[in-house]
């Protein structure tokens, strides 16, 4: 079977783009009218179909396999990635590993503006990096709540510091999904958005703090805010552009705490700020938390991190091109599905490649998380039948976000395959040298429908690169913009802001934080689609070399990764055995 892409269904290029955009116009709908997120994704699929066997001609058979490729696309390695580090966070809940992670977290300081610098922007990064999908907002948020801030002020700053972390959110997966679907190579990608992102990081701790206490009162914490934003912007910039997608979030969270634990080890500001006197909700005076009231020992502080820690160790060596080599050399399944393999040209008449379906069971980052997971579970002092009790809940937590995903990632193959991307993507492309600055608000747009980076990327990467193609901009700078600009659109998502309110009991009054947040996800698009514009035209010395992906596999001749594999288990049994001594050592002194 062969067939030629469509891209004029109509001969007006204005209405075969108004047509191609209707499943966008529908989700976008259906989600305004607080449809269920699986239920609009489903029949966003459903409706691009229509209009790929009516309007654009696709045979049936090539429409039904795309969309079961997008599918399982959707399944592994998407949802295997978000499976891993959700099952690791309930278990160090279950275990109460969070518990002093949170109580900790809440001693250092009794100051709102450093709290908030602490638990809102880096605490909130480190576990949109290791969790992400709502879950940084919701727990930040309601440790703030704990510590006794105003709930509308709660929800609303850690909605806009979830802003900078987004794009490298669980493990990476965003620009994951971005290089599989515009067939750039994730490195790029990263090194293109760890090019644009961390001057936002830069900036984002004293726009925080602004926001709570007015410019004024930040100015009496400009060291801390310095230094947290400086620690992570670095880390953030140096982790995407040398180690990859993966570890961004997690190793500038982390580094961003470290480096404000030690700086008020030696400084403090002259006066403690709290709201009293200050709430414009009126909503209460908050609670006075005391910095001092709970203490920790260094190794209960270790083991409660502990599963972290190994996480970050299995991610940097999954990273490593010989140990991909390697595991995949043991686990690689390629599957060729029916009909659309060498079948598809485009209009120009050449063959569009579809790359067969990757199964790379141990070398995809979901795996090194599991194992991960897997690992931490007799560090925790849980059993292995309180683990599978946890994963069996895991699944069903995230059952209607993998449905919700799998119908996105579906949704995006049959409009790629079909065409309707190329359509839309030349309808933008009228906009000429205009395109990049658009390119963020496309992305803004994705996550304001989907309430995920990752959705956004699976819609519109695809469009993104083929629209730089035709005006003759490099297409990992608006594939790129598409994961910076959609980055601010997650504080104002319906999703994001209803979870948000669930989390600090602010249900029913969604609109209150829509309002708060909506002002400050419109400046930071503008200032990210003015930083696009220069990268595109002006700097454009900034944007990385590389080569379009030919294969997900392909690895240095002759490299090994058995030598870091051994390493990585070396390092981990020291480490288990100084865990383990530990706890031994805790329970003894306290019987």
């Amino acid at each position: 079977m062969q067939w030629t892409q469509v891209v004029y269904p109509f001969d007006s290029l204005a209405l075969s783009a108004m047509v191609a955009a209707i499943p966008v116009v529908f989700i976008f709908t259906a989600l305004m009218l607080k449809m269920k997120g699986y239920l609009a994704s489903i029949l966003t699929l459903c409706i691009a179909l229509v209009l790929a066997l009516t309007l654009y001609g696709m045979p049936a058979p090539l429409a039904a396999f795309s969309a079961l490729q997008g599918a399982l696309y959707g399944l592994f390695p998407i949802c295997w990635i978000i499976l891993g580090p959700v099952f690791l966070f309930n278990l160090t809940v279950k275990s109460g590993q969070f518990a002093i992670i949170r109580d900790f977290m809440a001693t250092i300081t009794p100051d709102r503006r450093l709290q908030a610098l602490l638990i809102a922007f880096s605490f909130g990064a480190f576990l949109e990096g290791s969790a992400g999908f709502g879950a940084p907002v919701a727990i930040s948020a309601a440790m703030l709540i704990g510590l006794g801030f105003n709930p509308l002020y709660a929800a609303g700053l850690c909605l806009i510091a979830n802003t900078a972390p987004v794009a490298f959110g669980s493990i990476g997966i965003p620009i994951i999904m971005a290089s599989r679907i515009s067939d750039l190579p994730e490195l790029a990608i990263s090194q293109m958005v760890g090019r644009t992102l961390p001057l936002l990081s830069l900036l984002l701790p004293l726009y925080l703090v602004v926001i709570m206490a007015g410019f004024r009162r930040a100015w009496e914490v400009w060291p801390a805010i310095l230094v947290s934003g400086l620690s992570f912007s670095f880390f953030q910039w140096f982790t995407a552009n040398y180690l990859g997608p993966m570890l961004p979030d997690v190793l500038a969270g982390i580094a961003s705490i470290l480096c404000v634990l030690l700086l008020v080890r030696f400084w403090r500001p002259r006066s403690t700020w709290e709201f009293s006197g200050e709430d414009r909700f009126n909503s209460g005076s908050p609670t006075v938390v005391s910095g001092n009231s709970l203490k920790y020992t260094g190794g209960e502080i270790l083991r409660a991190w502990s599963p972290y820690l190994i996480m970050t160790l299995f991610i940097v060596t999954w990273g490593l091109a010989p140990v991909k080599a390697t595991l995949n050399d043991l686990a690689l399944f390629k599957i060729h599905l029916p009909f659309i393999h060498d079948s598809i040209y485009s209009p120009s008449g050449a063959l569009l490649e579809v790359k067969p379906y990757e199964i790379n069971l141990l070398s995809a980052p979901g795996s090194a998380v599991l194992f991960a997971a897997i690992i931490s579970v007799p560090v925790s002092g849980l059993t292995w039948r309180d683990a599978v009790q946890i994963y069996g809940k895991t699944l069903k937590q995230l059952r209607w976000a993998i449905l919700t995903i799998a119908s996105v990632v579906a949704f995006a193959f049959v409009a790629n395959y079909s065409g309707m991307s190329l359509t839309l993507g030349l309808a933008l492309a009228a906009t000429g040298v205009l395109f990049p600055f658009f390119s963020p608000i496309l992305g803004w747009i994705g996550v304001f429908i989907t309430g995920s980076d990752t959705s956004s990327n699976a819609l519109f990467c695809k469009l993104q690169a083929a629209t730089a193609d035709t005006i003759g901009v490099d297409p990992v700078v608006t594939v790129a913009a598409n994961a910076s600009g959609g980055v601010t659109g997650k504080m104002i998502s319906p999703q994001s802001v209803a979870t948000a309110a669930a989390a600090v009991g602010l249900a029913g009054k969604e609109s209150d934080l829509f309002r708060f947040t909506v002002r400050h996800s419109l400046l930071m698009l503008f200032i990210i689609s003015i930083l696009v514009m220069l990268q595109a035209y002006v700097f454009t010395g900034i944007i990385p070399e590389y080569e379009v992906v030919k294969s997900v596999s392909a690895v240095q001749p002759g490299s090994s990764g058995w030598p870091y594999l051994i390493g990585l288990g070396v390092a981990l049994f020291l480490l288990i055995i100084v865990l383990t001594a530990g706890r031994k050592t805790a329970t003894s002194n306290r019987s």
